[in-house]
């Protein structure tokens, strides 16, 4: 029909493009630096990590499963290290980050005591493990929603709040270490029991020391000596897993009283610092220039409260 525009096709492109506005243009993207995907790569192997462990689980194969759980731990603590390392860090790593931290630490380690041991509760035993895969999901939406929180002190740089997700899979995996070392199976009510016990631990407002913003600091003489630390350690968790795993579980929970105990500490030097919140604050005095504020017609106090 005269005078009716229809759109045109440029030959690149499948978007109908206005002839009215020439300038509009295929949106091109920039290429992504190699350093911006090397963490990703890392999370990703995590990721398969803790599904490897759920199938090996499912087909009974526990010290393989258990050993994957561990294996997503480390890459976890190294993709992160990594990232600001070589500055890669970015939005989509952080996202992609949390989705790995609820699989492996969240459903795979609850399906694991489900495999193992929790089965045999039926009911009871899936509500266990499915309480704990929610609490790390919990645990992991509270530390992205709090993270840029600006009204915290200074000093909570120094914690987290209730178990992070790592170490709660590690630790709730403890009644399947002491299994591995021929200590007699408990019973499954009292597994159940411990694993809602972590599961708590993780959702709960306990101040637990991450030692992230703490700065080590390494005498150029003691170099060595670290390294032959580093080496002997990871020699001793390979020889020993489960013993390593049961008495660092251990000692990772009496520990936790310890947190709470220094939070507690900073807390009040903090607030005697920056004087008491609970002091009454004096009413500023009003000028003598001010006009006088008129009451409120609806105010429905008595006159005694006005």
């Amino acid at each position: 029909m005269a005078g009716q525009r229809f759109p045109c096709y440029i030959e690149d492109m499948q978007t109908p493009i206005d002839p009215r506005y020439p300038e509009m243009r295929r949106r091109r993207f920039r290429p992504i630096p190699v350093r911006m995907l090397v963490p990703n790569v890392i999370t990703l192997l995590a990721i398969c990590a803790g599904l490897t462990a759920i199938r090996l689980s499912t087909e009974g194969r526990m010290e393989l499963a258990v050993a994957a759980i561990v294996f997503a731990a480390v890459l976890d603590g190294v993709d992160g290290r990594v990232a600001r390392l070589i500055k890669g860090q970015s939005r989509f790593g952080a996202e992609l980050d949390s989705l790995a931290d609820f699989v492996n630490f969240g459903v795979a380690p609850g399906l694991i005591l489900y495999f193992w041991q929790l089965h045999d509760l039926n009911n009871v035993g899936w509500i266990a493990a499915m309480i704990f895969a929610i609490s790390g999901g919990l645990r992991l939406a509270r530390f992205n929603a709090t993270m840029d929180d600006p009204n915290k002190p200074p000093f909570a740089a120094n914690f987290f709040t209730g178990v992070p997700a790592p170490a709660g899979a590690i630790t709730v995996l403890l009644p399947i270490y002491l299994g591995f070392l021929g200590v007699p199976m408990p019973p499954a009510t009292l597994t159940a029991a411990y694993t809602l016990v972590v599961a708590f631990l993780m959702v709960s407002r306990l101040p637990v020391f991450s030692g992230k913003a703490a700065r080590w600091r390494v005498e150029p003489e003691m170099v060595l000596p670290v390294f032959v630390a580093v080496v002997f350690a990871v020699a001793l968790l390979i020889g020993y897993p489960w013993h390593i795993l049961s008495v660092g579980s251990v000692i990772y929970l009496l520990s936790l009283p310890l947190g709470w105990k220094s939070y507690r500490d900073q807390e009040r030097e903090f607030v005697r610092q920056a004087g008491s919140p609970l002091a009454p604050v004096a009413p500023e005095r009003a000028s003598p220039y001010a006009a006088p504020t008129p009451p409120h017609d609806d105010d429905e106090r008595p006159p005694r409260l006005n």
